[in-house]
């Protein structure tokens, strides 16, 4: 037998708050980083932290998008409110009351699966190891792709000043 999943409700308030508590780790090390003279260090933790994170809780938002049904609205609002500092809590309690978070997986009954959003979020609903294992992945695959990239102040700047912190 085994250990029943979390709620609906548990799993995307707690990515909700752990973006939250993320967001300050970024602003204090730009803090230190920036104000402090304290070198790049902290702003490297910081904004690693909050990069995985921040994927992990647009991966659990789209999960818990497909398997509650949200409005396409309502999905935009939550990956939105990943980008805003601090938005994501207020988002969630916003979604708790207008009963979007349910207690129950919807996918896991019996022909609920519907597309193939549906059935992917319900296979991995049945198997929820291999699911963690296989959302682990990809947030790390992205994770690394994106610190191969350079951080996102550097994604769009003149050439001449896109050069990696390791060189300045």
């Amino acid at each position: 037998m085994s250990a029943p999943l979390p709620r609906p409700r548990r799993v995307y308030g707690t990515l909700a708050a752990a973006e939250m508590v993320t967001w300050t780790l970024l602003i204090v090390g730009m803090v230190a980083t920036y104000l402090l003279d304290a070198g790049h260090m902290p702003v490297r933790v910081g904004g690693g932290v909050h990069g995985f994170v921040f994927l992990a809780y647009v991966l659990v938002t789209l999960v818990v998008a497909v398997d509650q049904r949200w409005p396409v609205r309502d999905l935009a609002l939550g990956l939105a409110s990943a980008v805003v500092p601090y938005a994501t809590v207020p988002f969630e309690r916003s979604a708790e009351r207008r009963d979007l978070l349910g207690d129950r997986w919807r996918l896991l009954e019996a022909g609920a699966a519907a597309g193939l959003a549906g059935r992917l979020v319900a296979a991995g609903l049945r198997r929820p190891v291999l699911a963690v294992l296989v959302g682990l992945v990809a947030v790390v695959g992205v994770f690394v792709l994106m610190l191969a990239l350079g951080p996102p102040t550097q994604w769009f700047a003149a050439p001449e000043q896109s050069r990696p912190l390791a060189e300045v």
